[in-house]
């Protein structure tokens, strides 16, 4: 119990450490909301991270009917221009929605597992989608993607949106500074709102 404690904490610190409002779901949903995980950048600032909500989703096959799991998962990027890294020798990206659109489209390929693949094959798939997904997020105008108009903290916001056999992933942007991206699967997008979480602790 006191390791599983530790663990709790250790990952709440990770959330207070940013220095960007985080996003989730708004008061509409009324499932279960839990942490996931932040990055952080080799001089230790927090560049993104995830909040769950609903049924905490397994690495499984694909299935059909109503033993699917429904799950949203809420991605904030923060804001950053380009810029040296912490060590001087190279440079960082500048962040924009289409790293919110990736970040997301990867996060949704972690809990799939295309049916009829062994674990030797897995790797390849995954390694071809993510490059797939990375080309999808860098043509947000392009013909995979459709608008949709969505609330944040209120106020509609247009995000990019795309649907596969996987589940759908979002991205767009907030007045507050930051990106935000969003995947899930059993859940309908087009009803979602999102909100700063006011506390993260909470989410624990």
């Amino acid at each position: 119990m006191e390791t599983t404690s530790r663990a709790v904490a250790q990952a709440v610190d990770g959330y207070l450490n940013a220095d960007f409002p985080w996003y989730g779901l708004d008061g509409a949903f009324t499932g279960p909301r839990w942490l996931m995980q932040v990055a952080t950048a080799a001089d230790g600032a927090v560049e993104h991270g995830s909040i769950g909500h609903g049924d905490e989703p397994s690495v499984r096959a694909e299935t059909t009917g109503e033993d699917r799991e429904r799950f949203a998962v809420v991605v904030t990027v923060a804001a950053s221009p380009s810029r040296r890294s912490a060590d001087g020798t190279g440079l960082l990206e500048a962040t924009s929605v289409s790293s919110a659109a990736w970040l997301a489209g990867v996060g949704l390929l972690g809990f799939t597992w295309p049916g009829q693949m062994d674990h030797s094959m897995r790797d390849n798939w995954l390694e071809q989608q993510t490059d797939t997904a990375w080309v999808l997020a860098d043509d947000l105008e392009g013909a995979e993607w459709s608008t949709l108009s969505l609330p944040v903290d209120g106020v509609p916001q247009p995000f990019h949106y795309r649907e596969s056999e996987f589940g759908w992933v979002l991205a767009g942007s907030t007045a507050d500074g930051v990106h935000l991206g969003a995947y899930g699967r059993g859940m309908s997008a087009y009803g979602l709102g999102f909100a700063v979480v006011k506390d993260i602790a909470e989410y624990a």
